[in-house]
């Protein structure tokens, strides 16, 4: 049976071609699209993950509203006319017991690291140039195990921060719109203090624009002086042996605690949802294209139907019954599905693997200025099986008119 579908293909090599090139191009367009799609989706990832706490313990101070205090205070059928609405704020601007969350934190086996931070809108000086920013207080020998930023630095060492001596690293982007150089002196303020001065020890390129642009680190010893708040802490960020248990963990600890705690995937919601229209776009276009080469397959198998019926009454009269025939024309869209399939795969991966290499943007921008694909074995899959289910859906009515056939009605068709 496998000999004669192929000999049927080979009878029309210039439509067999064709087909086989349609498939070929969907599935390599499939394979590029997704591959580079969830390479920036990986980076975009591991960059948070990198360059950002697992999980966030903040301190929680929220509006009062009417409807939380209607619903706390009386019941559901109850009116409740208000000459003055309430308002204000209930909850801390700061984090009351960190040493109980120090003493948990330190038992828990999940915890890999986690430092205190303190941030605070600040002001920043340079001669008749004037920033803001955000300055983000930690432990910088604690935080340079948490994250990548000692390795996104461009000049100077993280840990020259130390843990006080008015010693700040800032982004590039910063940096540059202070026209400040490494070794300078900027003067921080928050607003509300006389200015200190403040060394710059170093610079990063993370390649993210909230964190180059917006941002700085310095102790936390340090920025508690400049916001004149000693001891005090607004967060706590912790990372886990497993970054993928942020959330389920998150949630655990947020039943025991008046902060506010939020894993990484929470606090990136709205950046994480954009994966799933990435996701629903490349998988329509790849559909459209494969059911173009799917419609291509079901004409081709339909007009081979119609120059074969000598041969499929033939083979009727020697033996073959209904179920053989739509075999032999099933087994030919197979053919060409897996056969598109396949070199579409090797020239998918051999263009992700091609354009993985080529250098598009500056060596310190993403991954060495590259672009980010992502070889999983499940693009690869997915790929195949749409490949040739397209291709056996679309050979199905083709081989299912054929089965019908016998061979007094071609005889009879052919006579007319």
């Amino acid at each position: 049976m496998f000999y004669l579908a192929i000999r049927h293909l080979l009878a029309r090599k210039k439509q067999t071609f064709i087909i086989i090139f349609g498939i070929f191009i969907g599935t390599t367009g499939y394979v590029l699209i997704s591959g580079f799609i969830e390479g920036v989706q990986m980076w975009m990832k591991q960059t948070v993950i990198e360059n950002d706490a697992h999980i966030k313990i903040s301190a929680s101070e929220k509006s009062i509203n009417r409807e939380e205090i209607e619903y706390s205070l009386y019941d559901e059928n109850e009116s409740v006319f208000w000459l003055k609405e309430p308002g204000g704020k209930r909850g801390f601007q700061e984090i009351r017991h960190p040493q109980g969350w120090f003493d948990r934190l330190n038992e828990d086996p999940e915890v890999f690291s986690y430092t205190p931070t303190l941030s605070v809108q600040i002001i920043l000086t340079r001669g008749d140039i004037t920033r803001s920013a955000t300055i983000y207080g930690i432990n910088p020998y604690k935080f340079i195990r948490m994250t990548s930023v000692g390795q996104s630095m461009t000049k100077g060492d993280f840990l020259d921060i130390g843990h006080s001596g008015n010693r700040i690293v800032m982004g590039d982007e910063l940096l540059k719109n202070l026209g400040a150089s490494v070794n300078d002196t900027v003067f921080v303020t928050t607003g509300k203090n006389k200015p200190e001065p403040f060394r710059i020890v170093g610079t990063y390129h993370i390649g993210m624009p909230p964190l180059d642009m917006f941002s700085a680190f310095g102790a936390i010893a340090d920025v508690q002086k400049i916001n004149q708040t000693p001891s005090l802490i607004t967060g706590i960020s912790v990372n886990l042996v497993d970054a993928d248990l942020a959330t389920e963990i998150a949630a655990r600890w947020s039943l025991l605690a008046v902060e506010e705690v939020k894993s990484w995937e929470e606090n990136n919601e709205q950046f994480l949802s954009a994966f799933q229209v990435q996701n629903t776009m490349r998988y329509m276009v790849s559909i459209a294209i494969l059911a173009v080469a799917g419609f291509g397959i079901y004409n081709v198998l339909s007009i081979i139907v119609t120059q074969k019926k000598k041969e499929i009454a033939i083979l009727r009269s020697v033996g073959f019954d209904a179920g053989d025939i739509k075999e032999l024309f099933l087994i030919q869209g197979v053919i060409l599905g897996v056969a598109g399939g396949l070199f579409g795969l090797l020239a998918g991966y051999l263009l992700c693997l091609y354009f993985s290499q080529v250098q598009i943007y500056p060596e310190n921008i993403a991954i060495k200025g590259r672009l980010p694909f992502s070889f999983s074995i499940s693009i690869y899959i997915i790929g195949f099986l749409m490949a040739s289910v397209s291709s056996l859906i679309a050979s199905y009515l083709p081989a299912r008119a054929a089965g019908k056939m016998t061979p007094i009605d071609i005889i009879r068709s052919e006579m007319q």
